[in-house]
């Protein structure tokens, strides 16, 4: 095979969890431009459809589903609507995510909870929906989005301890899958992005810039571009030998 052909979704059908902005666009964006067609879920069904809409424009056929991953019957909705649609799902991006920052002393239950229910909870169930039906069709590509927050403990500016146990946990359970997984030809791998300007970590940045800068060595944040190469990689052909793999995307951040 070419190499550029290596790395075409012509036909195949994706699904990338909270797709409607910030990681997750740029990840669909990605597969949208290498040709595959877009499935965009979140809470936020209207930022979704306006996701999709804009894919159209890339010449691919497109699906906006509103879903709370953490809702098994969310999950089945998406998985199902998806088949109706496509006929299948090649690629699974389990993007959604949520923090919550307090010292570790203080964070609340609930917000614990919270995390580790979209986070974690989220990432399984929607595994667990999607995997059955690339079990039955031989074959798939998952991804998981970690972070480099759950490679262990982070600096102390960064009080997120529910986000940074959820991320580790999501570490284990992508080779864990890729473990079980591997016979039947699915390849699930992660990617943790170091710091990205979102929505989510905003606040986090303004209080921690220059300290995050200072401990990347390319000394600048994630750019609207930088995960579309490492996500087309992991869920196109190039990938098909790598499976349980954790792919750093951080601006060398973790190499100190």
């Amino acid at each position: 095979m070419n190499t550029m052909d290596l790395f075409s979704l012509k036909g195949k059908t994706a699904i990338v969890t909270g797709g409607g902005r910030g990681l997750g666009a740029q990840i669909a964006e990605s597969f949208a431009e290498a040709g595959a067609n877009i499935v965009v879920c979140s809470r936020d069904g209207a930022a979704c459809e306006e996701m999709s809409q804009k894919l159209q424009e890339l010449g691919v056929d497109t699906l906006a589903i509103s879903c709370d991953v953490t809702n098994p019957e969310d999950v089945k909705k998406v998985v199902q609507k998806t088949k109706q649609k496509f006929g299948r799902i090649d690629i699974l991006v389990n993007n959604s995510g949520a923090s919550w920052a307090a010292p570790s002393e203080d964070m609340p239950l609930e917000a614990w909870e919270k995390v580790m229910n979209v986070n974690v909870t989220g990432t399984f169930l929607m595994s667990q929906e999607v995997g059955k039906v690339m079990i039955e069709q031989k074959g798939g590509k998952i991804i998981n989005i970690a972070s480099i927050a759950g490679f262990g403990g982070t600096d102390p500016f960064m009080q997120t301890i529910g986000y940074n146990t959820s991320k580790g946990a999501v570490m284990t359970m992508t080779k864990d899958l890729a473990v079980k997984w591997g016979k039947h030809q699915i390849n699930v791998n992660a990617i943790a992005p170091g710091f990205f300007p979102t929505k989510m970590s905003k606040v986090l940045i303004e209080h921690g810039q220059q300290t995050i800068l200072d401990g990347t060595p390319l000394g600048r944040l994630g750019s609207d571009s930088d995960l579309k190469g490492p996500a087309l990689f992991l869920a196109s052909n190039a990938s098909d030998y790598v499976t349980g793999d954790i792919l750093t995307v951080d601006g060398g951040a973790t190499a100190f």
